[in-house]
């Protein structure tokens, strides 16, 4: 019989405390870069959830088959979790960073969707600075994997 095996397995309790060593080079510089980013993600968050939801909404792909708002709302509330949560669990620091750079990776098309559809927003109001832009979701994903040293999972994991 077959039984069902997810493509990729997720991070067991017991692995946890194997995780967070990957991460144990913790350097001040790393302390100040996770701290703050995740400032970074607080207000961001708020300004999804308050002055900036028009401009948020730009971002969400035509072709997403939620509200508008309702995914601007709640990538919110996801920044600002996320964000908490850099600043504050830095026990689990590197699971964290993990989850971040995941999350900067799945809002890209968003980015991709302000720049194919030309939507101005933030100031972006040509497809050149659209496009730039474009070029700095990678450094989020960079920044959010060394700050908190998940960057080590990358480098221990085994791909076979």
């Amino acid at each position: 019989m077959y039984r069902y095996r997810p493509p990729v397995e997720l991070v067991k309790l017991e692995q946890l405390e194997q995780l967070e060593q990957l991460g144990a080079d913790v350097t001040r510089g790393r302390t100040i870069a996770r701290w703050v980013l995740g400032g970074i993600l607080v207000v961001a968050g708020l300004t999804h959830v308050t002055i900036q939801r028009t401009d948020f909404q730009a971002q969400v792909p035509s072709w997403f088959p939620l509200n508008a708002d309702i995914v601007v709302l709640v990538s919110g509330v996801v920044e600002l979790t996320l964000g908490a949560a850099l600043i504050a669990l830095r026990r689990h620091r590197v699971l964290v960073g993990v989850i971040v750079a995941v999350f900067f990776v799945a809002i890209f098309p968003g980015n991709i969707a302000q720049w194919t559809d030309g939507t101005d927003a933030f100031g972006l109001d040509t497809d050149t600075k659209r496009f730039v832009r474009l070029l700095f979701q990678p450094i989020l994903v960079i920044w959010a994997a060394w700050a908190t040293g998940a960057s080590g999972l990358l480098r221990q994991q085994s791909w076979s």
